[in-house]
């Protein structure tokens, strides 16, 4: 199932400001890397540069088992579309009972400038069953003419992120207090 939400293509984009990025460390990243455990988390995806010189086209992130009742956050000038499918298991959010949801989020259409930096953002809800101390991993795709970026490698147990040289972004479980 998919759903498409379309913004108008002709919106100006807008230089948006961030940290300044280490070329060596220039990967896709989670704003918030670390998270509760059932709690509610806003994702916000850092693009930092495009493929090569090359413009930053589509963005595709695969959302991880347990990010549950997901949201992801329109873009002037880009497409949204979302697939949806089933979870492993029934999860309750807001007093319903969830038995699928967004798997994956796609924006397209738009256009982002290897000069420029950018944020793509989603919510969702980290479920009570998750294990605090592990990591969640957000598998993305940055796609350009001709080219991409796959941020995809998650780490083997005892290795980490810093061990691989193109990482998922990966976001820290923390316990309840």
């Amino acid at each position: 199932m998919k759903t498409l939400v379309l913004f108008g293509a002709t919106s100006a984009l807008a230089c948006v400001g961030g940290p300044a990025v280490n070329p060596a460390h220039a990967h896709a990243t989670l704003e918030t890397a670390q998270a509760i455990v059932g709690s509610a988390y806003k994702a916000v995806m850092r693009i930092p540069h495009g493929c090569g010189a090359l413009p930053t086209l589509k963005l595709r992130i695969r959302v991880p088992d347990g990010v549950i009742g997901v949201k992801p956050m329109p873009k002037p000038g880009w497409i949204l579309e979302t697939v949806k499918g089933k979870y492993d298991r029934t999860y309750e959010l807001f007093h319903a009972k969830l038995t699928e949801g967004v798997k994956e989020i796609i924006w397209s259409g738009g256009n982002l400038p290897n000069e420029f930096y950018d944020e793509f953002v989603f919510t969702g809800t980290l479920a009570d069953d998750l294990k605090p101390g592990a990591s969640l991993w957000f598998p993305t795709v940055q796609e350009c003419e001709g080219a991409a970026q796959r941020w995809i490698e998650i780490p083997a147990e005892g290795k980490s992120a810093d061990d691989l040289k193109s990482p998922a972004p990966g976001l820290k479980l923390l316990a309840k207090p």
